[in-house]
C-alpha cells in the first residue's frame, strides 16, 4: 500500500463534577447567558489509517514532517493530519470526544482535559502500552498533571510553562534593566520605557478571545495578585479587588501592545516577536527555541529571559501545560495510536529531530533525559530556565487563598471552556475599547456565577 500523510486544516468537588451528558448540555451556557446580558469528515477511523489532531504550531509541525519516520516502520498505515489553531483545535477534539464520533484516533489535549475527561471516561487511559514506552521517563510534575487516579490519560509531547522574554537591545537602549523574579510592575515599566524611548511596541500579549488564550494569561496573571475564580464553596469572585487590579496590568500591557492585539493569540504574538515587533514577551516557555533561532527569528541574539512575572506577597504566574497525545474512548484504532505516541514522545524521536534540525528544536519540557544530556542543555541555554519553572507551578495552590479547584491558568472542571471563552471575549471587546472594566467585571462574575448554577443543577438531576 502506498503511504500518505494528508493534512486538513479546518479538590473535591461533586458538586461540579459532571457526566458526560452534564459536559455537552452546559458547553454552551456562557455563551447564551452573556447574549441576554446584552453583550472534515464523520467517517471513524478504520483499516490501517490514523486520525490525529494537532494544534497548528512549530513543535507539531516538525511532528507531521518526522513521522515520515513512524511511517517508514508501519508500511501499511496512512495517517490523516486535522492541523488547526488552538480555538478551532479544542472546539474539533472536544466535540469528537464528547460526541463519541470516533473520527479521531490521537488528539493533541491539555493537563485540563486529561483531568476532566477522564473523569468522565471520555479517553482511553495509556495502559498496557508498547515496549518502550516508560511513563518514568517524563518529567514527574509534567506526568502528574496528565495522570488520573494514578494512571497516565495523555503522554506529554511537550511540556511548558511560562516566563518572560525580552528584547535586551531595547531596555538597554532604554536604560532599563529586567530583575531575574520581575514583579508585573517590572514588566509593566520595562514595556512603557521602550514604548516610550524606542521605534518598538512595548509588549506582546495575548488578547484574543479563548479560554487557552486570553484567558489562560489573565487567569494566570489574576492568580499572581492573589485572585480566584471561585471560593471554597462555589461563589464566584471575578468583580473582587485582586481580580481589578490584574485587569488593569493586562490592559495596561495590551495598550502597550502592536496594532490588532484584539486579534493576536500564541502563535500571533510569536511572529510579532520574532519580527522585532514588541519588546516584551510574557508567554509559554516553548516559544524560546523559535525566538532564539537564527533562521525563524530576526531578534535571535538579543533575547533575554527571566521567570515569570508575580506580585509582592503573591504568587508568581509560571502555570503548567503540555500538549500531551491522548487517545479518545471512540477511537477504532487504539493500539496502533498507543505505537503512535510511544513513538513520538520516545527519546528515540528527540533524537531524530536533533539530527535533522539540532537539538534545540527537540521538544522540551516532556522528558527528564533531555535535561540531563549536555548536547540539549549547550544548544538551549535557557533550559534550566525553563525546567524550573515547570517543576515550580502551583497549580495545586494557584493563589493565596484556598481555592476548590486546580489550575493556574484554568478552573478543572467542564464548562470552563465555554466559561473562559466568554470571559475572554469581554476582555477582547474591552481591548478594543468597547466595554468599560467595570463592565467586563460585572459580566464576567455574572456569567461564572450562573454557570456553577447550572452545573450544580444538571449534576443533582444525573444523580437523580
Amino acid at each position: 500500500m502506498r503511504r500518505r500523510v494528508r493534512a486538513t486544516r479546518s479538590a473535591s468537588r461533586p458538586a461540579v463534577r459532571g457526566s458526560t451528558r452534564a459536559l455537552a448540555l452546559v458547553s454552551a451556557v456562557p455563551l447564551v447567558l452573556l447574549a441576554a446580558c446584552g453583550g472534515g469528515d464523520d467517517t471513524a477511523g478504520g483499516g490501517d489509517r490514523l486520525t490525529i489532531a494537532v494544534v497548528d504550531n512549530g513543535d507539531l509541525d516538525v511532528l507531521q514532517d518526522m513521522s515520515e519516520a513512524f511511517l517508514a516502520e508501519h508500511p501499511d498505515v496512512e495517517i490523516e493530519w486535522v492541523r488547526e489553531g488552538e480555538n478551532e483545535l479544542r472546539e474539533t477534539v472536544t466535540t469528537d470526544v464528547g460526541t463519541g464520533a470516533g473520527r479521531l484516533d490521537v488528539a493533541t489535549v491539555g493537563t485540563y482535559e486529561a483531568q476532566v475527561w477522564a473523569d468522565q471516561e471520555l479517553l482511553t487511559p495509556l495502559t498496557d502500552m508498547p515496549e518502550g514506552f516508560d511513563s518514568g521517563a517524563f518529567i514527574p510534575e509534567v506526568a502528574d498533571a496528565l495522570s488520573y487516579e494514578g494512571t497516565m490519560q495523555a503522554a506529554p509531547f511537550y511540556g511548558e510553562s511560562t516566563f518572560t522574554m525580552y528584547r535586551t537591545d531595547l531596555l538597554q537602549e532604554a536604560g532599563v534593566e529586567m530583575p531575574d523574579r520581575p514583579t508585573w510592575d517590572d514588566v509593566v515599566a520595562a514595556a512603557t520605557a521602550i514604548d516610550e524611548q524606542t521605534d518598538t511596541a512595548g509588549a506582546c500579549v495575548r488578547g484574543k478571545a479563548g479560554w487557552g488564550e486570553n484567558t489562560a494569561f489573565i487567569t494566570a496573571m489574576a492568580h499572581s495578585y492573589g485572585a480566584r475564580w471561585y471560593d471554597e464553596e462555589w461563589s464566584p469572585e471575578l468583580d473582587s479587588d485582586a481580580w481589578r487590579q490584574a485587569s488593569e496590568t493586562y490592559l495596561a500591557l495590551a495598550g502597550l501592545a502592536p496594532d490588532g492585539v484584539a486579534e493576536a493569540g500564541y502563535a500571533e504574538n510569536l511572529a510579532l516577536f520574532q519580527d522585532g515587533e514588541c519588546g516584551v514577551w510574557v508567554d509559554a516557555t516553548t516559544a524560546a527555541s523559535f525566538v532564539t533561532n537564527p533562521d525563524a527569528s530576526t531578534v535571535a541574539q538579543d533575547v533575554g529571559f527571566a521567570f515569570a512575572p508575580g506580585t509582592e506577597g503573591g504568587r508568581a504566574s509560571n502555570w503548567l501545560w503540555s500538549w500531551a497525545l491522548a487517545i479518545p474512548a471512540s477511537s477504532d484504532q487504539p493500539e496502533l495510536a498507543k505505537e503512535f505516541i510511544t513513538w513520538a514522545t520516545s527519546a528515540g524521536y528527540a533524537e531524530t529531530v536533533a539530527g535533522e534540525l539540532g537539538w534545540a528544536s527537540v521538544p522540551a519540557g516532556n522528558r527528564t533525559d533531555l535535561y540531563e544530556n549536555p548536547d540539549y542543555t549547550e544548544a538551549a541555554p535557557f533550559a534550566e530556565l525553563v525546567l524550573e519553572s515547570i517543576q515550580s507551578s502551583e497549580i495545586t495552590q494557584p493563589t493565596t487563598q484556598a481555592v476548590p479547584y486546580t489550575g493556574m491558568q484554568y478552573v478543572d472542571v467542564p464548562p470552563f471552556q465555554s466559561l473562559g471563552n466568554a470571559v475572554g471575549q469581554q476582555y477582547s471587546t474591552a481591548i478594543q475599547g468597547d466595554l468599560s472594566l467595570d463592565e467586563v467585571l460585572e459580566r464576567s462574575q455574572w456569567v461564572a456565577g450562573e454557570t456553577i448554577e447550572q452545573t450544580r443543577l444538571l449534576a443533582a438531576q444525573d444523580q437523580d
